[in-house]
């Protein structure tokens, strides 16, 4: 069993939370606070209820080292801005002064801590570093699903020094929402999937061949696909060790899931080259361009799919979204997606680039759930446990 956040009396208790404020910053502001509001609800609670908060996160891959680049001072800032109210931060997530500031919290206050990351110990699950951590806090939440298939000091080592331990809002909604969509779907169950290689969605893919009613495939992993096929993609992205990968995941779903591929493609002869991007059919692609999205007969044949599904999953988008001129497949199948949201389907959002995709095309609120962890919703989605989620057991 996983204790919730209401199961917690708060009332004067310091609450060590992970949160993840891994953003992305530009000249030293946030410009994505997604990941930032997905954790206001359970910081506000803990507030509503009498506790003091010390907030951890990591953000990017710093290696152990102190980067200026990688201070979590913006998100900070974005933080208090959203929550209209002054946060506390220390320079270092374990230091002596640190400890003191978190110790001396009184009346509601929010301490940040620095980027975890800046000590290697805590990707490495650091028994000494987890001790230094726990000091923070007498309750310990874990509100961070995008780090949940990771083992680290923060979501894992920390937990065994509290007894008082739980999961947040934001972790509960996903677990909710990821886990329905797989154990007890309305049916037709349609999975789409995207993105530019197949062996990091591998384990999904198989989990769901054979479960879902509709697997439609999109973006550079297809062309995989049909290569393994013996179509011709031209000079488009493939992953030659995963041509037999792609023949046995074809050869698992026949017969119980219908898996999809695109029929045309829009192509170019670089990402640069949007202006001279031309349709081609599968099979049809000139050897010098590459397909970086999918084209309209695939778009119209996907949007018909997703019209008569009761529950649509969707991770990785359907193109190279980030350049005008390939972005119209994600974002035709984003709109009917919302669509379909409002007549009660069931639409999930795997996270990640597709997170960001759908951000860009002002649909954030417009489907069921947007997940906060593409690599945790991946894991989650192809039945693996989570080791962020375990150690919260009781």
């Amino acid at each position: 069993m996983i204790k919730s956040l209401k199961t917690f009396d708060l009332k004067d208790k310091r609450v060590l939370m992970r949160v993840d404020f891994n953003v992305p910053i530009e000249n030293d502001r946030v410009t994505d606070d997604f990941r930032i509001k997905a954790a206001l609800p359970s910081i506000q609670y803990c507030l509503k209820a009498g506790a003091n908060i010390v907030l951890m996160s990591h953000l990017g891959r710093p290696n152990g080292q102190i980067d200026p680049e990688m201070s979590l001072i913006p998100a900070g800032e974005t933080l208090a801005d959203l929550l209209e109210m002054p946060i506390k931060f220390s320079d270092d997530c374990i230091s002596e002064d640190a400890h003191d500031v978190s110790l001396s919290l009184r009346g509601g206050e929010i301490h940040l801590l620095e980027n975890l990351r800046f000590h290697s110990e805590e990707t490495k699950n650091d028994t000494v570093f987890s001790t230094q951590l726990a000091k923070h806090g007498q309750v310990y939440i874990n509100d961070a699903f995008g780090t949940a298939h990771r083992a680290h000091a923060s979501n894992v080592g920390v937990t065994k020094h509290f007894s008082h331990k739980g999961m947040g809002f934001l972790v509960e909604k996903e677990l909710q929402y990821l886990s329905e969509a797989m154990n007890k779907p309305d049916r037709p169950l349609t999975v789409i999937l995207g993105g530019a290689k197949i062996d990091t969605k591998l384990n999904l893919i198989t989990h769901v061949a054979g479960m879902a009613d509709y697997i439609l495939i999109g973006g550079g992993m297809a062309f995989t696909f049909l290569k393994a096929q013996g179509r011709e993609v031209g000079n488009s992205l493939v992953d030659p060790s995963m041509l037999s990968t792609a023949k046995g995941i074809m050869a698992r779903a026949r017969g119980k899931s219908k898996l999809i591929f695109p029929t045309d493609f829009v192509c170019a002869e670089s990402l640069d080259k949007s202006q001279q991007a031309e349709i081609y059919k599968v099979g049809d692609i000139p050897n010098h361009l590459m397909g970086l999205d999918i084209g309209p007969e695939t778009i119209s044949r996907y949007l018909e799919i997703i019209l008569k599904s009761k529950t649509i999953l969707w991770n990785g988008p359907m193109g190279v979204f980030e350049v005008d001129g390939f972005h119209k497949g994600t974002e035709k199948i984003a709109k009917r997606m919302a669509d379909v949201t409002v007549n009660e389907t069931l639409t999930i959002i795997g996270g990640g680039d597709l997170a960001a995709a759908v951000n860009k095309f002002g649909l954030m609120e417009k489907f069921s759930h947007v997940s906060t962890g593409g690599g945790a919703s991946l894991e989650l989605l192809s039945g693996k446990s989570l080791p962020a989620i375990y150690s919260l057991e009781l």
